[in-house]
């Protein structure tokens, strides 16, 4: 029987990912109280008319081909503990499978090892972040008048947390090590299988030293006395190790203090997909309104030809056939014929583009195919007048957008997510382990930055001393609101949040991103003008 477990159902993250992109990542966690469970993604994009944005610069397909998307399981949460000795842990199974003789397939080898370098790099994360909490609050306290009465708290939590998982980390590499050595030798393994092997073993030696390596990096603005050097120290002695250990087996991963790293940041990048590609799902994408329009373009036919054939009986019984009426009649009637057609396809493309989604994804198990849930997705230009007042209350953050809704031109793209998970699917994954499933979407900035002016100009400035004129540098920027409404329908469960973030662009693309406090809105049915289409 399936325990539910309290949780997040929709987590949601902004980011920028690099110059050109910024990043959503979405995490769906169903609670398990319903068979399927429902999300909404709803985002506004405000542009500036300077930006030269339209139906007509900026189409859908190429909206579409500017929009990556990533759909993959939530990587388990297992804490270091829970790796070496717990039930579902990839380690524990791996020695079982070694002491029980019960190899199986050496696909489920490479998956466990898989597995095991996911869960430990979010187990390491989570360190990561812990240290840098603490170290945050240790120096904030160092700063007080009264920090030495909070500081050995936070320095023994510290400590420990340091010390424990320094101690895990190196045993974590130890038996792994040891079970695919012994496993190598009990077995006759494949080529293929003993190579997967040795890259999740080099990809974890490479994790541990980029978590720890930051984490000694954040300490650096602790004091370099007593406690806190030994621990840098400690930190670093495993960086170290694990640096000669790739050395003794000859791997191309090592920073060089004078190089380009360019091996090493390839090797990195490389072993990082072939490691976490067991947790991304097959995704199978297709039109979702195509068939529906072909269906309403066909009755549109149908429409003008059975006028154009009314005419012609009319014609027919009006005038003799062989005379100049009948032929002005019929060459009037297939001129009408062909508008009455085309009206009637644009009156239901645009009822199309209204009511349907424009493409579905499939979302399956890529080992066994099965389904997980379905994705639909839209975009479409909308008109200000259009645009909810939920929305364009939030965007009210200064008098500048305050006054400028409504009296300057922008364009608005609307686009819309609906994403249903089978709830009951996901527990049978990834080993009776994972929890949910991440959707990373990634949207390309690039054709923001066509029309834009250069990012530097000259300002003149008098000097107020000597009345002189320089010149000063001035900057130019522009700012695109985009607005998000998360919505969750899981059972008895209902929420719906909205969030602003704002873009600050120039010519070389994204400078920064400001983020504004989301707004949970207090009645969760939404309004008739901010509900998904069906």
């Amino acid at each position: 029987m399936r325990v539910i477990q309290p949780q997040p159902l929709l987590e949601n993250r902004l980011d920028i990912h690099d110059r050109k992109q910024f990043e959503l990542k979405l995490e769906y966690q169903p609670s398990g109280t319903d068979p399927s469970s429902e999300y909404y993604v709803d985002a506004w994009l405000f542009l500036p008319a300077n930006l030269n944005i339209d139906n007509h610069t900026w189409p859908r397909e190429s909206f579409y081909a500017d929009l990556h998307n990533y759909v993959r399981l939530k990587t388990p949460v297992l804490s270091f503990d829970d790796i070496l000795a717990g039930t579902h842990s990839p380690l524990v199974q791996l020695e079982e499978r070694l002491q029980l003789g019960l190899l199986g397939p050496e696909s489920e080898v490479v998956y466990d090892a898989k597995m095991l370098s996911c869960v430990v790099r979010g187990a390491l994360r989570r360190f990561s972040r812990g240290m840098h909490d603490r170290c945050a609050q240790l120096a904030r306290g160092a700063a007080t008048d009264d920090g030495r009465a909070v500081a050995p708290h936070n320095l023994q939590q510290l400590e420990h947390l340091a010390r424990n998982s320094t101690r895990a980390v190196q045993e974590i590499l130890r038996r792994f090590r040891a079970v695919t050595t012994a496993l190598g030798q009990k077995y006759p393994l494949q080529e293929r299988t003993r190579a997967s092997c040795r890259l999740v073993d080099e990809y974890l030696s490479l994790t541990v030293e980029q978590f720890f390596r930051k984490t000694v990096v954040e300490m650096d603005q602790m004091p370099r006395t007593g406690i806190y050097i030994s621990l840098r120290k400690e930190l670093m002695n495993v960086v170290i190790a694990d640096e000669q250990y790739r050395k003794d087996n000859k791997l191309r991963s090592v920073i060089s203090p004078t190089g380009d790293n360019e091996e090493y940041t390839h090797r990195i990048g490389f072993l990082k997909k072939f490691c976490m590609n067991i947790l991304f799902l097959g995704v199978r994408r297709q039109s979702g309104r195509r068939n529906w329009e072909e269906m309403l373009f066909a009755i549109a036919a149908g429409v003008a030809m059975a006028f154009a054939t009314a005419v012609a009986f009319f014609a027919q019984a009006k005038v003799p056939q062989a005379s100049l009426n009948f032929f002005l009649i019929l060459v009037v009637g297939y001129m009408m014929k062909d508008r009455i057609k085309e009206g009637a396809r644009r009156i239901f493309s645009s009822y199309a583009s209204r009511h349907l989604y424009d493409r579905s994804t499939k979302i399956s198990d890529p080992v066994t195919d099965d389904r997980v849930g379905i994705c639909k997705e839209k975009v479409d230009y909308v008109a200000n007048n259009r645009v909810p007042d939920e929305i364009s209350r939030l965007r009210r953050t200064d008098d500048f957008v305050t006054v400028s809704q409504g009296e300057l031109a922008e364009s608005v793209i609307r686009y819309q997510k609906k994403i249903v998970l089978d709830s009951d699917m996901l527990p049978n994954m990834g080993g009776g382990i994972v929890s949910g499933v991440t959707d990373i979407i990634r949207l390309n900035v690039d054709r923001l930055l066509r029309d834009m002016d250069d990012p530097e100009y000259a300002l003149e400035y008098v000097d107020m001393e000597d009345f002189t004129v320089e010149k000063v540098k001035g900057t130019k920027s522009y700012q695109v609101d985009i607005v998000f409404r998360f919505a969750v329908d899981d059972g008895e469960h209902k929420r719906i949040t909205l969030q602003l973030v704002r873009l600050v662009l120039d010519r070389n693309g994204i400078k920064r991103m400001m983020r504004f406090d989301p707004e949970v809105m207090p009645d969760p049915r939404p309004s008739p003008s901010m509900r998904p289409v069906a």
